[in-house]
């Protein structure tokens, strides 16, 4: 039987949660990976917004994660994840526009995220910039292409400037630290790289 069940993430799921993370983006944006420990240290910061984390199972086996942040322009995605041998299956889109539908059902207007446009627009999101949203830091005419909201109540946004949540930043050291934890890895430097 093959089947698909979005849940929120329980106490008991979260170890098996972030070794998720940590294989959905090993050495992909950079050697090794931080994520991991981001969502970890994420769980207990007071803007997660606890009833918007969610994992996917298939036949009983979590293969995908999301969670959702308050911030102080709107609320923050991510991260969004399925594990590697489930990519390219449409599970992403099904736990993303389940995570939206229930964001919007709890009152959520807009929702910004970092993210690949190819995959997000087909979940209604677009460019921040055409909301008047700058992305905090980034030089004028720079490349913005990568900074995405979805405004779940139309009208509702209004112009800004966004600063990527301070519960996301970590130090590499303590995230090394913490993947210790973990099963050993090889930290590769790839040419796909950002980092």
């Amino acid at each position: 039987m093959n089947y698909i069940v979005i849940q929120n993430e329980d106490l008991k799921d979260y170890r098996e949660v972030e070794n998720l993370v940590r294989e959905a983006f090993w050495n992909v944006y950079k050697p090794g990976c931080s994520k991991h420990y981001v969502l970890h240290t994420l769980r207990n910061h007071p803007d997660f917004i606890k009833e918007l984390d969610f994992v996917i199972k298939h036949n009983d086996k979590i293969i995908g994660q999301i969670v959702f942040v308050k911030n102080h322009v709107n609320d923050t995605m991510g991260p969004l994840c399925i594990h590697p041998d489930y990519q390219g299956k449409d599970y992403g889109r099904q736990l993303l526009e389940h995570g939206l539908n229930k964001a919007k059902e709890k009152g959520y207007c807009a929702i910004l995220i970092e993210g690949d446009y190819n995959f997000y627009n087909k979940s209604g999101f677009d460019y921040a910039s055409k909301f008047n949203i700058k992305y905090a830091g980034l030089p004028e005419n720079a490349d913005d292409s990568f900074f995405l909201c979805n405004e779940l109540k139309p009208g509702s946004l209004k112009p800004g400037i966004y600063s990527t949540h301070p519960a996301y930043l970590v130090y590499d050291k303590d995230a090394e630290e913490f993947d210790k934890n973990f099963s050993k890895k090889e930290k590769l430097k790839l040419p796909s790289q950002i980092f």
